[in-house]
């Protein structure tokens, strides 16, 4: 089994990443992965009560390093492997601009 992950930028920019059902992360290095990456592109709590969902993380970490960084294969492989274990789902669409998370 594979776990297909599409991140979508707008209408020219959109990036298929698959993942072998081997090469999911776990629940809990998923989530780490993704606060490390929270933290390091500084990104910033989109609730006024500064609660951060893991959906918060995906679109934020996404958003702040943008296209470019989705052009790199072993970044992109590596967001791909956080995102389908944190929400345990086998097929994901992140619509960046529209902040749309569907699975």
């Amino acid at each position: 089994m594979r776990s297909e992950v599409k991140v979508v930028f707008g209408p020219a920019q959109e990036f298929d990443l698959v993942v072998d059902a081997s090469e999911v992360l776990s629940f809990e290095a998923s989530r780490q992965w993704l606060d490390e990456q929270f933290v390091k592109n500084e990104c910033e709590p989109m609730r006024g009560s500064g609660k951060v969902l893991i959906a918060d993380k995906i679109f934020g970490i996404a958003a702040a390093v943008g296209p470019a960084a989705f052009k790199d294969p072993a970044w992109a492989l590596d967001y791909a492997r956080a995102t389908s274990g944190a929400l345990s789902k086998a097929l994901l669409r992140i619509d960046v601009a529209m902040r749309t998370l569907s699975y």
